[in-house]
């Protein structure tokens, strides 16, 4: 006769080998892969909770686009934006481009409408022209699963895991209302309007857990000091945010920044960059972006490689790193950001935000602004701050520009910090 034995279990014995070193998040709603394979094809698959299922497993497609197709148009889409939105001069005020402007209540709703419902089309062909217009049976269906996916509903946690660089933010959604709707139908349809996004190049970077939170998180300025000196930004703002309440570093000098990243025990809960950018030949790939301090030197992805390299996966360092770095715009072939982002994520860094397209001074020194406030004070993670800012500058100033700001890996960090309580023991 079978006995039940009884038992209390007193440790999970085998937590060390099915949990990864790290805290435990939910893996992300949607998972999109879009992968080159060879020089004349691209692999797209996409998974997740929130997808329609297709005989109990994810969809996958062979696209009939070369990436070398999708990076011409990922660059011709961030050109459209700085040409159109940037550089546009309004006939009632030609001296005043919408670079000089972050709140745009004041100018004519139609004359942003046409402006926004340009950058949409553009976004949108990308979509469903460049990467999934292909007369394919194939191509078709995974087309319709993934945009009825994406945009069904709002808020999800996407993840755009690629070798390509495309920024996904800008996106859109085909149109589904009739013209002159409004900014307020208009906006949903950008991905970054709609979701969280994060852009990956890898899903898995890191091979050791968080370090223990800090009771005061250290935090740096990286700055060109050359920037807006006459102070027409709000760059002097972000500075004393930065500042408060936490144990503040400033460099103005690539010699500063190498010495800083020389050290074995640089930790850094936040890393914040204010200065130029430009982007650099990189052999046969796209040109790549690199920064100048205030003594002009290059500062790249090999010069984070060269001073991180040796300490592998036990260094302290573990940042959030803000690039907002004003570039020159976007090379003709096109121009990866995210391989410098992905020196510094490699490196150890858990995520990094920065600009897809030439950012105007005043509206990237307001961006910083919001975002650094709301991250230095807890108030959610980077990928639920981005989301929330994107919608904020579009729904209340009809300022598309928050769209332009993209998040390498870091969907779910936040700014920990210890237990006072603990901190006293």
């Amino acid at each position: 006769m079978p006995t039940e034995l009884p038992v209390h279990v007193v440790q999970d014995p085998s937590r060390g080998f099915t949990t990864l070193p790290d805290q435990l998040t939910r893996a992300p709603d949607i998972t999109v892969c879009v992968e080159s394979v060879g020089e004349d094809r691209v692999r797209a698959r996409f998974y997740g909770p929130a997808v329609p299922s297709l005989h109990g497993t994810e969809h996958r497609v062979d696209l009939l686009v070369r990436p070398a197709d999708v990076r011409l148009a990922a660059a011709r889409l961030c050109r459209m934006w700085k040409e159109h939105f940037v550089d546009h001069r309004p006939e009632d005020d030609p001296e005043n481009t919408y670079a000089t402007l972050v709140d745009l209540r004041s100018r004519p709703l139609g004359e942003v409408y046409d402006i926004v419902e340009e950058l949409a089309l553009v976004g949108s062909e990308f979509l469903n022209g460049t990467l999934l217009g292909a007369a394919d049976e194939r191509v078709e269906r995974f087309r319709d699963y993934l945009t009825e996916a994406l945009g069904s509903r709002d808020n999800l946690r996407v993840r755009f895991d690629s070798d390509l660089h495309v920024p996904w933010p800008m996106v859109c959604l085909e149109q589904r209302v009739a013209r002159g709707a409004g900014l307020n139908a208009l906006f949903p349809r950008f991905l970054g309007y709609r979701h969280q996004i994060e852009q990956t190049g890898g899903a898995y970077p890191w091979l050791t857990g968080l370090r223990d939170a800090p009771d005061v998180p250290a935090v740096s300025l990286n700055h060109d000091t050359r920037l807006d000196r006459k102070g027409r930004t709000r760059a002097a703002d972000v500075t004393a945010v930065l500042a408060k309440g936490t144990r503040f570093a400033e460099r103005t000098t690539y010699r500063e920044l190498v010495d800083a990243l020389g050290r074995h025990d640089l930790c850094e809960q936040l890393m914040y960059f204010w200065c130029h950018g430009h982007f650099v030949p990189n052999g046969s790939q796209p040109a790549s972006l690199a920064l100048r301090l205030t003594d002009n030197k290059t500062i790249d992805a090999q010069t984070v490689k060269d001073r991180r390299r040796r300490y592998g996966s036990e260094s302290p360092f573990q940042p959030f790193v803000v690039l907002n770095a004003c570039h020159a715009g976007v090379p003709e072939g096109g121009g990866d950001h995210k391989f410098l982002s992905g020196a510094l994520i490699e490196a150890g860094a858990r995520g990094v935000l920065g600009p897809q397209i030439e950012m105007p001074q005043a509206f990237a020194a307001e961006y910083a602004l919001e975002f650094l406030t709301r991250y230095l004070g807890g108030a959610g993670t980077a990928g639920e701050i981005a989301h929330t800012l994107a919608r904020y500058f579009a729904d209340e100033l009809r300022n598309p520009l928050g769209l332009a700001y993209a998040l390498h890996h870091g969907m779910d960090t936040r700014l920990e910090r210890a237990d006072p309580e603990e901190v006293a023991v």
